[in-house]
């Protein structure tokens, strides 16, 4: 073979993390893994979804993604535990480092998953399936749990090959055996085929990827447009997309929060504005990118969604910049019915910007803001993200950075008793708490 493509993916990997912690270093007799269990979001900040599952759970028909309540109605005496998001990065590095050893070409897809181009290394350490087995192997003896790899040519094939049967296994999905081994499928279990898809599909008779596969590909596209073209060359394999080791630039970066509670009034979005755009900013600086869109999407609690955006006449980076475009924005948006869930994203975001062009007419010095945005930054990677906050957030129930990944214990879960006046621009010192990590 020209290329020789793995993706790994860790089994059940919030589960599998968190059994393997809390056997490590909690001294726990019992293992997550072998019972009813599922890592669990926080009902009281409407966060209530099962997150990862154990096989046992499993067999009751419990899903990623369902409600608490409904995972609770099919296994009463279910384990539920919280999620603990900074545990899962220090796995996920661990995991994503073992790969490293063995190509330097690896490209984590996500949290648990990563894609590794062994096309020029793997006759080091012998055939495809004797190098996925040293691999598999070593993660489950060094770091206490198992992933299951996919090989083939491409990376469509061997993501798809990787799902197969679970856990702590390896297969094969060469071009040659895509008749034999991915045909027979169901269509809804093909990459990139999502439930309305799956749905349109079968309606119009189209049950396997077999079927999907021996389809005209010009009227997959007049039906379902650019996606029709790509699930048809999935289907037969085709994937010319290389394993990246370095991910593309952004071309937008968002952030989003659903609040604890439902917000009723303006002073309140507007702290959970500006703590998404501390966020967002970090995120921007952290890496050396601008943008020039603002956008702000509001969803009230029936669900109904709304957004509202606008063209900055500067590329920036600077967080109350960001900030007071968002707050724009919501003016112009907000209706003044009760809101669950806040975000800010942003467009055009460009990394070879070397500096601000300066404006006789501002009326804000941005290179002070700069200096002062990146201070905070230096400050809060050295001592934790709570060392500096701003005084806008002290006693208030909103988390000052939040979105993105969120914390293990949230700040506050109780909404305010009145609304409080807004200090976006004064910061405030505060101890850093002191945070466990899990070492492997």
């Amino acid at each position: 073979m020209n290329n020789i493509i793995f993706h790994i993916d860790v089994n059940s990997a919030f589960l599998s993390w968190e059994a393997v912690y809390r056997l490590a270093h909690r001294g726990e007799l019992l293992d997550l893994r072998e019972l009813p269990s599922a890592v669990g979001g926080d009902i009281t900040l409407r966060h209530g979804i099962i997150l990862a599952k154990s096989i046992p759970a499993g067999k009751y028909g419990i899903q990623t993604g369902e409600s608490i309540p409904e995972a609770m109605r099919k296994c009463p005496k279910l384990l539920l535990v919280p999620p603990n998001y900074s545990l899962y990065e220090e796995c996920s590095a661990a995991f994503l480092k073992i790969l490293r050893d063995y190509s330097d070409t690896v490209e984590q897809y996500s949290i648990d998953e990563a894609f590794v181009d062994m096309s020029t290394s793997c006759h080091l350490f012998g055939t495809p399936e004797e190098t996925t087995s040293l691999i598999k192997n070593r993660i489950r003896e060094e770091l206490g749990f198992t992933v299951n790899i996919g090989i083939s040519e491409h990376k469509v094939l061997a993501k798809m090959a990787s799902d197969f049967r679970k856990p702590d296994l390896v297969h094969t999905l060469y071009q040659k055996e895509i008749r034999e081994k991915l045909w027979p499928l169901p269509v809804s279990e093909l990459f990139f085929v999502g439930h309305a898809t799956a749905k349109k599909l079968f309606s119009m008779g189209i049950k396997s990827i077999g079927a999907l596969a021996a389809t005209d590909p010009t009227w997959l596209k007049a039906v379902l447009k650019k996606q029709g073209e790509i699930i048809w060359g999935f289907a037969n394999g085709l994937d010319l997309s290389p394993v990246l080791a370095q991910p593309a630039p952004n071309k937008g970066y968002g952030n989003s929060t659903t609040t604890p509670f439902d917000i009723a009034d303006a002073e309140t979005a507007g702290r959970v504005l500006l703590a998404l755009s501390e966020t967002l900013g970090k995120r921007l600086r952290s890496d050396n990118a601008k943008i020039q869109v603002v956008s702000v999407t509001i969803r009230y609690t029936d669900f109904s969604c709304f957004s509202h955006q606008k063209v900055l006449d500067t590329p920036t980076d600077v967080t109350l910049e960001i900030y007071h475009a968002a707050r724009e924005l919501f003016a112009e948006l907000w209706n003044g019915r009760f809101i669950r869930h806040l975000g800010v994203h942003t467009g055009r975001a460009r990394q070879d910007i070397p500096g601000r062009q300066m404006n006789l007419f501002d009326e804000i010095d941005y290179e002070r803001l700069t200096v002062l945005d990146r201070t905070v930054d230096f400050l809060r990677k050295r001592f934790g993200s709570d060392a500096v906050k701003r005084a806008a957030f002290l006693n208030q129930p909103i988390d000052h950075m939040c979105g993105g990944i969120p914390k293990v214990t949230p700040l506050c879960r109780e909404a305010p008793t009145k609304p409080q006046s807004s200090a976006a621009g004064s910061l405030q010192v505060t101890e850093s708490p002191l945070k466990k990590q899990c070492r492997f």
